[in-house]
């Protein structure tokens, strides 16, 4: 994982020769090394001076190196420990491991061995310092975006340069990515910001409604339209509409946006003249307009109204630095929202959700967390507390003889399962309708 600072080791050893192989082996990797020929000159050190990682022989003399570990362990909490030892034996690792050492290393070794080793300590430090932020500390978050990977930075970037103009903002990203956030970042970072940011979901509005809802309708426009209505435009005047699912608007009120786009005007249902909105347009899709548009099923003129800035939220799997961040941040939250005492993860579990694939993106971690903080007893989560499709198993010898069907049947379940049964976000990070999701529940036989 990417690191803030240089890292700092404290190499503890009787033995002049393994101090300067450990020194010269981790500066040449632009970490900084101080060495101490005892533990009591390494204790005040450690007094003294912040060290990431101490790096210890188990023999020396006067006080042992076990005993430098259950000090460290106790008193520093922020500091990992590596054994290194010439008297390898099974017993001392596993005491070493009981007493608190993260990585066991015996004489000789070489320089490879020593490098990776070490690397293990600090991952494992790294990440988790990167899970330890807790309610009132500052999160690495620009616009209410939380991350630090470099693929969020240039969203944020992207943000701040949207946020300075008026011009329309195309959102693309996979579904759960978190294009809503970004539009509301630009809105409230915005001159526009006091004016309302209104969020549409064209794919979740029935065809026949969504005229009416995005421009209103005037009474008599239809059989029960009692009284004039205003629309979605109409609520949004001054500031920002964000029609999220853009793709899924039909030609013909592709036609009736694009007018709305050149004009900034719209007509309401029923009405025979315009009226003038002031209106920001955000726009997001999860889907691949460029070729839509080719395919002729997205008009050419309103892709290219609506693309004059274009940005794209990243995959969660591609923003891997930034997993334990939003786990922490999600833990916090739903601690804080349930009443309940804040969880830790094991540095397995840690590890598992940073590996994880997350198909769903922020939206499918941010489900999962919820259910670990609500359904959890203790207060601690290892690998075995996340769910099963994130576990490791045994392949069975049948694994290869189900189905497609079957297969497909077993993944539907587990999303829905990961989402508390919310058909809605399924289908979400599944990808498809829900009126698919539906008639694919419908198909999956009764257990």
């Amino acid at each position: 994982m990417p690191q803030s600072k240089k890292d700092h080791i404290l190499a503890v050893d009787d033995c002049p020769d393994t101090l300067e192989i450990i020194r010269r082996n981790l500066s040449s990797k632009k970490i900084q090394v101080t060495t101490a020929r005892s533990v009591t000159e390494a204790l005040k050190i450690l007094d003294s001076a912040a060290v990431d990682l101490v790096v210890t022989d188990l023999k020396m003399p006067g006080t042992s190196g076990l005993d430098l570990i259950r000090h460290i362990r106790e008193n520093h909490r922020n500091t990992e420990v590596m054994m290194i030892t010439g008297y390898a034996s099974v017993e001392g690792a596993v005491e070493a491991v009981k007493t608190g050492a993260e990585e066991y290393l015996a004489k000789p070794f070489t320089d490879g061995e020593l490098s990776a080793a070490v690397q293990r300590a600090l991952d494992k430090l790294h990440m988790r310092r990167t899970g330890q932020y807790r309610p009132g500390e500052s999160l690495p978050s620009k616009h209410g975006l939380i991350g630090n990977s470099e693929v969020m930075k240039k969203v944020a970037i992207a943000v701040d340069k949207a946020a300075s103009t008026l011009a329309t903002v195309l959102i693309t990203g996979e579904s759960g990515t978190g294009k809503e956030l970004v539009a509301r970042a630009i809105h409230y970072s915005s001159r526009r910001a006091p004016a309302p940011f209104v969020p549409v979901n064209c794919g979740g509005i029935p065809e026949g409604l969504l005229e009416s809802e995005l421009f209103g309708h005037v009474r008599g426009a239809f059989t029960g339209a009692t009284e004039s209505r205003a629309g979605f435009f109409q609520t949004a005047e001054g500031g920002t509409i964000f029609l999220d699912e853009i793709s899924e608007t039909s030609p013909a009120m592709q036609v009736k946006l694009l007018r709305a786009l050149q004009d900034k005007a719209i007509c309401m249902v029923g009405a025979t003249r315009t009226q003038k909105v002031d209106v920001r347009i955000i726009a997001a899709t999860n889907k691949d307009l460029t070729g839509l548009t080719r395919r002729g099923i997205f008009r050419e003129d309103l892709f290219f109204r609506l693309n004059v800035i274009s940005i794209e939220v990243p995959p969660l799997r591609k923003r891997e630095d930034d997993v334990l961040l939003l786990v922490n941040y999600f833990k916090s939250k739903f601690a804080s929202e349930f009443g309940k005492r804040e969880i830790r993860f094991t540095d397995r579990a840690l590890a598992s959700l940073t590996n994880y694939a997350w198909p769903g993106n922020v939206r499918e971690l941010e489900n999962i967390i919820q259910r670990i903080v609500v359904m959890s007893d203790s207060d601690t989560v290892d690998v075995s507390d996340l769910p099963s499709f994130m576990r490791f198993t045994v392949p069975h010898k049948e694994s290869l003889t189900r189905t497609l069907t079957e297969v497909e049947a077993e993944y539907i379940s587990n999303v829905l399962s990961s989402t508390g049964g919310n058909k809605a976000k399924a289908a979400r990070i599944l990808g498809i309708d829900r009126k698919t999701l539906r008639e694919k529940l419908k198909a999956i036989p009764a257990k």
